[in-house]
């Protein structure tokens, strides 16, 4: 069954400290089109997801989000040694200076020492991302699961539009091949007319010659050819709607082909009847040639 090139999913998810918000959507597109924002830091994780939409997509303009918070209050908590450093020599120098002055000082603890500003620092983005992106890779499968059952979903959907819309075309052609039947004894009467006209009015003309011109005009009045183009026109249709590749392509290409065969028939019409058979063909192959451009 075809997909439709439109399509949304979301997501949430949590790995230690860090918090996300996943927005996956795509509309139709000449090719495959695929614009992620996701943060810079996560090393590797932009070409994983890619790797895998490219496996799964073919066409559509695609785009990903990835909006990433830590939480803070659950961040592992890092010595800054070199402040402390720092501090402790600061601290041994007052005890020298305060010895050396005969001053007592009371007893700095190591939680007095942790508790100055700027000793204990949160770990920060620039830890191993390697365990997050994981999480957020093996997450993303799942969404990538259900962002494609709902280019399915809408799939059916456009199938089923096209569908009755190949079952109205296959109707025109039957009512332009019935039409363009029953004109043939008028269009035969009209030619004889024509040819005796011509006959009693053309001195020293060739009557064969005469005949051939009409008879030429006979058949390029014929639409034989384009009924039976459109209706395997009508075949092909079907049988690329049942398939499981992307074959959008394919459809847009055969809608042209559908509009040729209609507008040679309203060409060679040559009855009123016929042409407006002709002209409710072309408006069907438009309506169709809309819903094609969402196909993969």
């Amino acid at each position: 069954m075809i997909k439709s090139m439109t399509g949304f999913a979301s997501g949430k998810g949590a790995f230690g400290p860090h918090s996300w918000t996943w927005e996956l959507r795509s509309v139709n597109g000449k090719g495959l089109d695929m614009r992620l924002r996701v943060p810079d830091w996560l090393t590797g994780l932009e070409a994983a997801l890619r790797a895998a939409m490219s496996k799964q997509l073919s066409r559509g303009n695609v785009t990903l989000s990835l909006r990433l918070s830590r939480d803070e209050t659950q961040a592992d908590l890092v010595l800054n040694e070199t402040a402390m450093g720092a501090v402790l020599e600061a601290v041994a120098r007052t005890q020298e200076m305060a010895i050396a002055r005969d001053v007592t000082l009371r007893p700095s603890t190591a939680a007095d020492l942790i508790s100055l500003k700027g000793m204990l620092d949160a770990g920060s983005d620039g830890d191993d991302p390697g365990p997050l992106v994981g999480q957020l890779t093996t997450e993303f499968s799942g969404l990538l699961g259900e962002f494609i059952e709902m280019r399915q979903s809408e799939g059916r959907a456009l199938a089923a539009v096209l569908d009755d819309q190949l079952s109205l075309v296959a109707s025109l052609t039957v009512q332009a091949a019935e039409l363009a039947e029953r004109r043939k004894d008028k269009m035969a009467e009209a030619l004889r007319d024509n040819l005796a006209r011509v006959m009693d009015n053309a001195q020293g003309a060739d009557p064969d010659r005469v005949a051939q011109e009409l008879a030429l005009i006979t058949v390029k009045a014929d639409i034989t050819e384009e009924i039976d183009r459109l209706k395997a026109h009508v075949v092909a249709a079907r049988d690329l709607l049942a398939q499981e590749a992307a074959v959008g392509r394919k459809l847009d290409f055969l809608m042209q082909e559908f509009n040729r065969e209609a507008n040679t028939l309203c060409s060679k019409a040559q009855s009123a009847d016929l042409t407006a058979v002709g002209l409710e063909l072309k408006a069907v192959i438009d309506q169709m040639r809309e819903q094609v451009q969402n196909v993969e």
